[in-house]
């Protein structure tokens, strides 16, 4: 089973035995993860961190932009949903990327113990803020996973066009959650690394046979 560009559809996929098995189980961590995250979060926002000297952030005005923030993730989102409709690969490998990405959020995360940044204003998203539990979270900083969901719809998407939509919500949700200080720019730089290091991993897992 191999990623292309031409990709038989979800009803000829879903009678291929590799692929159905990876979906159920894929679908299954992925919301074994979502589950745990949330008691992961208010576990991290009890500790004591670090609070780094970003340059980039002392020039920077902090400022509300929450709305276009929850806008271009969920438009990306919508528009995911719509290629994935007709190309089951994309999803399966999304699917992967980002449950794989979740894991590795949580293991930087819990090793990398930071404060959150002077001048931080909530970002406001009601949509995302259900995972991370009761109170709001300041502290999920290393790496920066609104930055690192979009590069993944980057790395994932088959048509040049679909690429560049991609690429230019990664570098506006990056940009954007300077300017509302809930990340340090250390953050968002190293979101497109891990980023692809999971999307080769779930590749792999993806295009694997039994």
């Amino acid at each position: 089973m191999t990623i292309d560009n031409s990709s038989p559809s979800w009803k000829q996929s879903i009678k291929n035995p590799s692929f159905r098995k990876k979906l159920i189980i894929g679908l299954i961590l992925l919301s074994g993860i979502l589950a745990f995250l949330p008691h992961f979060f208010q576990y991290i926002e009890l500790r004591r961190g670090y609070v780094l000297q970003d340059f980039v952030l002392k020039h920077l005005p902090a400022v509300d932009v929450s709305i276009p923030v929850f806008t271009i993730i969920w438009a990306m989102v919508i528009f995911f949903v719509v290629r994935s409709a007709k190309d089951p690969m994309l999803f399966l490998t999304y699917l992967y990327s980002f449950f794989i990405l979740c894991v590795v959020r949580i293991v930087t995360i819990y090793l990398v113990k930071l404060n959150p940044p002077e001048g931080l204003i909530a970002l406001v998203d009601p949509i995302s803020n259900s995972f991370y539990g009761k109170s709001f979270i300041t502290k999920d900083l290393f790496f920066s996973g609104h930055t690192a969901t979009q590069w993944l719809f980057f790395l994932c998407f088959r048509r040049k066009t679909d690429k560049i939509i991609a690429l230019c919500c990664t570098i506006a949700v990056g940009t954007l959650v300077l300017f509302q200080h809930v990340h340090y720019t250390i953050d968002v730089l190293a979101a497109p690394v891990f980023g692809t290091i999971c999307y080769l991993i779930a590749r792999k897992i993806v295009n694997s046979t039994p």
